[in-house]
């Protein structure tokens, strides 16, 4: 029985089949990105260069990386991001853009370029746990979130709907998209976030929402709550309901006295 089918079976969400990054180089003279090719053994942080703008496909993060040299000119920047969304688009629309600039790299792009090496955070370790940073924790959720953001986007939406909410195991997760202004160039970015306010234990009601479940080996990976564009919907408690139900007996009653 294959992995992918083990990691179902257990619920959780299957595992995407790691692929390498791709990697584009800005040409300033035809003011385009051009995909270089590259030997398997070569580190990709040897290809950085200062007098380049790179940019790297990372599908295990979910990522587009520019990178810029310390000796590109503001004009190379501006126009690689006002590029940089085509080429993302063409890999996937969920996948966030994110610049970098030489010596001012951040941990997941060391990693991804091979600067810095990983930490499997989900490995069962032997001895004391590990106290991570807030920023690595932090990243091991962005990860874990950009997943399931993949998935969604796989999926896509019907025609006339909207997503609201995305339940993960027990977890319930708002989902909302929104445009964001990348140097000049507007980008529609998706996120999914934890619910803010504490929810009373109970029963509850999808009210004017549709549930649509991801299924995989006859497990149940994520459940979306979708709505109708046009659409009024509210989650409304089961004794809500039944409270009202007796207000409106009472009121009845009384006026039937």
């Amino acid at each position: 029985m294959s992995d992918k089918r083990d990691d179902s079976e257990k619920g959780e969400i299957p595992e995407i089949e790691e692929e390498k990054p791709i990697l584009f180089q800005f040409n300033d003279e035809l003011q385009e990105f051009q995909e270089l090719q590259f030997e398997e053994d070569l580190e990709l942080y040897e290809l950085l260069d200062s007098d380049f703008v790179l940019l790297f496909v990372d599908p295990k993060r979910y990522r587009v990386w520019v990178w810029h040299g310390n000796n590109v000119t503001t004009r190379m920047k501006f126009i690689a991001a006002k590029i940089a969304p085509k080429i993302r688009d063409e890999y996937g629309i969920s996948y966030k853009i994110t610049a970098v600039d030489e010596g001012d790299e951040t941990m997941a792009f060391k990693i991804m370029a091979g600067l810095e090496e990983e930490i499997d955070y989900e490995t069962i370790q032997e001895g004391p746990s590990y106290e991570g940073t807030e920023e690595d924790l932090e990243l091991l959720d962005s990860l874990s979130r950009e997943k399931i953001l993949l998935l969604l986007e796989k999926v896509g939406l019907p025609e006339g709907f909207e997503r609201k909410m995305v339940i993960v195991k027990n977890k319930i997760f708002g989902y909302k998209e929104y445009e964001r202004d990348y140097m000049g160039t507007s980008i529609k970015e998706k996120q999914l976030f934890p619910l803010e306010n504490e929810i009373e234990d109970g029963n509850y009601l999808a009210k004017g929402y549709i549930p649509r479940m991801l299924l995989s080996f006859n497990n149940v990976i994520l459940t979306e709550l979708l709505k109708e564009k046009d659409g009024k919907a509210k989650i409304i408690q089961e004794s809500e309901i039944e409270e009202k139900n007796i207000s409106n007996s009472e009121k009845k009653e009384k006026a039937i006295r």
